[in-house]
C-alpha cells in the first residue's frame, strides 16, 4: 500500500502504509521523531537575514522561500540573481500589458517576444540611465555655460566697437560743445544704435522713405510713441567728421517754421546717423507730379514758394549753403506747409571764405558754374531754388527724355522758350483757369534771373523771397481780380497755355 506524507498543523506529519505503521515502527515513533527534528523545518525570513537583499525590487518572505517582485512600470523576475526588473518598453506599452509580467500569464508567444525584444534593447539603456543622465547634465550646463560666455564677449566686443566709433565720431567733442550751449536751447539728443535699429525694425526695407545720393532715410517710431525719419548719411572720409559734429550742433539750434528740424543723432555707428522730425504728407515733387493724386493749385504753389524762400533765405543768414535744394527735399505738412529738409548735404560756410569746394546736389539742380570754377556758393542755392521755381510753374520733370535733346534739362528749356515768347505754352495746362496772365510772366521773370549762368547776375534768395511775397500779396489782396483777370485771358493765349506735353 502507498505511503503518504504531508504537513498537518501543528507539525504532525501523517506517514502511513494504510497500516497505520511503517517500517515497523508505530505512529507514535515516527510521531516522537520528527518532533524531535522540527527545530530544522523553522522558516528564516530571507528578504531581512540575507544581504545584501536578494530581490532588487520588493521582497516577499514564504514559508521556507521568498519570492521577489518588480514595481510597477518594470517587468522581470526582481531577483538579484536572476534578470532582475526593467522597465516596460514603449511597445509593451502600446499593447495595453501595463501589469506586471509576474502578475499574470496571459500572455500570447508573439507578444512575449515582442516584449523579450524591446527589452533587449532598452534594458541597457535603462541600466545606464543614470550615467546618460548625469553625461547629458553635464553636456547641458557646459552648452549653456558656452553660450552665455559667447553672448557676453560678443556684447563686450560690440560695446567697445561702438565705444570706438563713438570716439571717431567725435562723440566726446559733441558732448564738450552741448554742455557749453544756453539752458534755454533745446539740445541735441543723442541716440544710442539700439535706439534706432529697434526703431526701425533693424531698418527694415518697408522702412524705407526714400534714397538719396546723401544717404538713405528710414522711418522710425522712438519708445515714446514719437514718428521720426532716420538717414544713414553716406560720408565716406573719416577726417569730415569733426566738421560734421560743428555743423550738427549749429543745425540743432535752428529753429524754423519752414525749416525740418533736426532732433539729434548716433554716434556709434561707422558714420553718424540723423534723426529728424517726420513730416507727414511727402514731398513736393511728389504733389507736383500727382503721385499723391493731388494737384497742387497756383496760389498753394506760390504759398509754397514763399515759404521755402523764407528758409533759405533763414539758413543763408547762419552763412549755412543747403546745397541740394530740390523738390524731393521739400517736404509738406498736412496743411501744405512747406518745410526745407536734408542737412546731410549742408556746409557752413568759413568766415573767411565766401564758398565751400565740396561737391553736393542733384543733376539738374547743379548750378553750371560749380563745374569752372568747383565752387558752391549761396548763389549756387539761389540757381538750385530757380528750378524748383521753373519745376512748380510747368509741373515738368527737371530731366525728361520726352523732351528734344537741347531742352532735356529744365533750366535750359525754360530760357529758351521764355526768350522765343512761348511762355504760355511752358506753364503747367493744370493751372490754365487758376493764373492770370500777369502773374506767371513776373514769376518766370524771376526764374529766369535766378537761372543766370553768372551768379553774379542772381539775386539774392532775400530778394527772391521779397519778390514772392510781394506776387502772394497780390493775389490774397485781390483775389476776385484775379479770378477775373483769368477768366478775360483772350481764347488764343489760353489755347498756348493747354496744349499737351506732345505738342511742345
Amino acid at each position: 500500500m502507498a505511503a503518504s506524507v504531508g504537513f498537518v498543523s501543528g507539525g504532525v506529519v501523517e506517514v502511513g502504509n494504510g497500516g497505520g505503521w511503517y517500517g515497523g515502527s508505530t505512529i507514535n515513533d515516527v510521531v516522537e521523531v520528527v518532533s524531535d527534528f522540527s527545530t530544522f523545518f523553522l522558516d528564516i525570513d530571507e528578504c531581512k537575514e540575507i544581504v545584501p537583499s536578494p530581490c532588487i525590487g520588493k521582497c516577499e518572505n514564504l514559508p521556507g522561500w521568498y519570492h521577489c517582485y518588480c514595481s510597477k512600470g518594470s517587468v522581470g523576475d526582481g531577483r538579484r540573481d536572476g534578470t532582475g526588473c526593467r522597465p516596460s518598453n514603449t511597445l509593451w506599452i502600446a499593447l495595453g500589458k501595463l501589469p506586471l509580467l509576474q502578475e499574470t500569464g496571459n500572455y500570447s508567444l508573439n507578444e512575449i517576444i515582442l516584449f523579450s525584444r524591446a527589452s533587449h534593447f532598452f534594458f541597457p539603456l535603462w541600466q545606464n540611465f543614470n550615467q546618460y543622465a548625469g553625461t547629458s547634465m553635464s553636456l547641458l550646463v557646459l552648452l549653456i555655460g558656452s553660450s552665455w560666455i559667447y553672448r557676453m564677449s560678443m556684447n563686450r566686443k560690440l560695446n567697445k566697437e561702438r565705444q570706438k566709433f563713438f570716439n571717431l565720431n567725435g562723440g566726446l567733442y559733441l558732448l564738450q560743445l552741448l554742455s557749453q550751449q544756453r539752458g534755454d536751447v533745446e539740445k541735441t539728443r543723442i541716440f544710442t544704435a539700439k535706439d534706432l535699429k529697434k526703431a526701425t525694425n533693424n531698418y527694415n526695407e518697408t522702412t524705407v522713405l526714400g534714397h538719396g545720393a546723401h544717404g538713405t532715410v528710414y522711418n522710425g517710431v522712438l519708445p515714446d510713441k514719437k514718428e521720426v525719419a532716420i538717414k544713414k548719411p553716406n560720408i565716406s572720409d573719416q577726417k569730415q567728421v569733426r566738421e560734421f559734429i560743428n555743423e550738427l550742433v549749429i543745425l540743432s539750434q535752428i529753429n524754423h517754421d519752414n525749416v525740418v528740424k533736426l532732433l539729434g543723432c548716433c554716434l556709434e555707428t561707422k558714420f553718424p546717423i540723423l534723426v529728424y522730425e517726420f513730416i507727414i504728407n511727402g514731398t513736393l515733387y511728389d504733389h507736383i507730379h500727382e503721385r499723391r493724386g493731388s494737384s497742387l493749385l497756383w496760389e498753394s504753389r506760390l504759398k509754397i514758394a514763399v515759404e521755402a524762400a523764407q528758409a533759405v533765405t533763414y539758413l543763408h543768414s547762419l552763412d549755412i549753403v543747403h546745397r541740394d535744394i530740390k523738390t524731393t527735399n521739400i517736404l509738406l505738412e498736412n496743411n501744405y506747409t512747406a518745410k526745407v529738409a536734408d542737412f546731410g548735404a549742408s556746409r557752413l560756410i568759413p568766415t573767411d571764405k565766401p564758398h565751400v569746394t565740396t561737391l553736393g546736389g542733384t543733376v539738374g539742380y547743379i548750378d553750371p558754374e560749380y563745374f569752372r570754377s568747383n565752387q558752391l556758393t549761396k548763389k549756387s542755392d539761389v540757381y538750385s531754388f530757380g528750378v524748383v521755381l521753373a519745376e512748380l510753374l510747368t509741373g515738368e520733370e527737371v530731366i525728361s527724355s520726352e523732351r528734344t535733346t537741347e531742352d532735356r534739362n529744365l533750366a535750359g528749356y525754360f530760357v529758351s522758350w521764355t526768350n522765343d515768347d512761348r511762355l504760355p505754352r511752358v506753364v503747367d495746362k493744370r493751372l490754365s483757369k487758376d493764373i492770370k496772365i500777369e502773374t506767371f510772366e513776373k514769376f518766370a521773370k524771376l526764374v529766369k534771373v535766378c537761372l543766370n549762368l553768372k551768379g553774379e547776375d542772381r539775386p539774392t534768395m532775400e530778394q527772391v523771397e521779397i519778390e514772392l511775397k510781394s506776387l502772394m500779396s497780390t493775389i490774397e489782396k485781390h483775389p476776385s481780380e484775379d479770378a477775373e483777370a483769368s477768366t478775360k485771358v483772350s481764347e488764343d493765349v489760353r489755347k498756348q497755355i493747354v496744349p499737351s506735353r506732345t505738342e511742345r
